[in-house]
């Protein structure tokens, strides 16, 4: 996936350059050892264009995530629309989500990795919008599949929405610890998709 800029700087502007040194090292390194300073060397511009177009490094790797999320939400919308049902819709999004984590690790790393994360000294979990949107939307696919009778009226969306997405989550960060630590994937890619199809067929009346 690429990281598209929501202003119109040209190709290969300080900000792209900032975006993509940023995700790249906080994938390879992790955000807290990633300074600054050491963003703005990889991307060639200086810590005042860091802070110019993001703030903090916080703002910049919040940046990365929502510009991430931002082309994806709008085709997994399409997909719901396109679906016949709400089974059918909620096996669609969910391996299309899959997929893209697959073509970019980098991005799943920083995201099962760095997405969930305490802000300051507070307790508060930060969750990027994307990622919020994307949960709204699978809740609303299990509330329309449990009155089209694809999914069991006595589960609660929201219990359904966590499993799956936990279900998505735990498969695709096993498979990135294993690259990571030089090792063959637990399992291949098909198997996350036949997965989901048993999950949410148990998922049924």
């Amino acid at each position: 996936m690429t990281i598209q800029s929501t202003d119109t700087p040209s190709a290969g502007s300080s900000r792209d350059r900032l975006l993509a040194a940023a995700k790249r090292l906080m994938a390879e390194e992790g955000y807290e050892r990633v300074s600054t300073s050491a963003i703005a060397r990889e991307a060639g511009t200086s810590e005042s264009q860091l802070v110019r177009y993001f703030g903090t490094k916080a703002g910049l790797l919040e940046t990365i995530f929502d510009e991430s999320w931002a082309p994806l939400n709008p085709k997994l919308a399409q997909l719901v629309a396109a679906s016949t049902t709400a089974r059918e819709a909620t096996i669609a999004i969910l391996s299309t989500m899959i997929n893209v984590f697959e073509r970019d690790p980098d991005l799943a790393k920083l995201l099962f990795f760095e997405s969930r994360r305490l802000r300051g000294n507070t307790a508060e979990v930060q969750l990027s919008k994307g990622f919020l949107y994307f949960a709204k939307l699978v809740v609303h696919l299990i509330e329309r599949g449990q009155k089209d009778g694809g999914f069991s009226k006595t589960l609660q969306p929201i219990a359904v929405c966590s499993a799956l997405l936990g279900a998505a989550e735990g498969m695709i960060r096993d498979r990135l610890l294993a690259t990571n630590q030089g090792q063959p994937s637990p399992f291949p890619e098909s198997q996350i998709r036949t997965v989901f199809e048993a999950i949410v067929s148990g998922l049924g009346p």
